[in-house]
């Protein structure tokens, strides 16, 4: 079996839920990020800040906003989603959804999966077209 390893390119960016965007674009700025794309998803809005390979994607979702620990997804950047789908399923491993989405972020889309670690943690993996 090919080694998932083989694809990875590092971590994409950090899921972080918000109760307000204006208040966490402000914050990481102070940090010194800057928003490098924004959108709306499915009613909510979007943001991803960047300062160096550090990268963390700000959406509004006042439910798990709030609490400590409320960093909601890892992803991982691949090379090819279609490669790591197919042997992420040869292991077993359960999926959120078991296909491969796809989203028009960047400037070319995403496709993406995401999948439970053994503590109910989110990893998603994605790549850019």
């Amino acid at each position: 079996m090919t080694d998932i390893g083989n694809y990875l390119n590092g971590l994409q960016h950090i899921g972080l839920p918000c109760r307000s965007m204006e208040e966490t674009v402000a914050f990481y700025e102070k940090l010194g990020m800057h928003v490098t794309f924004q959108t709306v998803n499915e009613g909510q809005r979007v943001c991803f800040l960047e300062q160096g390979n550090l990268v963390i994607e700000a959406y509004e979702e006042p439910q798990i906003a709030d609490r400590t620990g409320a960093i909601d997804h890892i992803c991982f950047d691949v090379t090819d989603i279609e490669k790591v789908f197919e042997l992420v399923r040869r292991m077993l491993i359960m999926f959120c959804k078991e296909e491969i989405c796809s989203l028009p972020f960047w400037e070319n889309g995403v496709r993406f999966f995401t999948i439970l670690g053994p503590n109910n943690e989110r990893i998603e993996f994605c790549q850019k077209v």
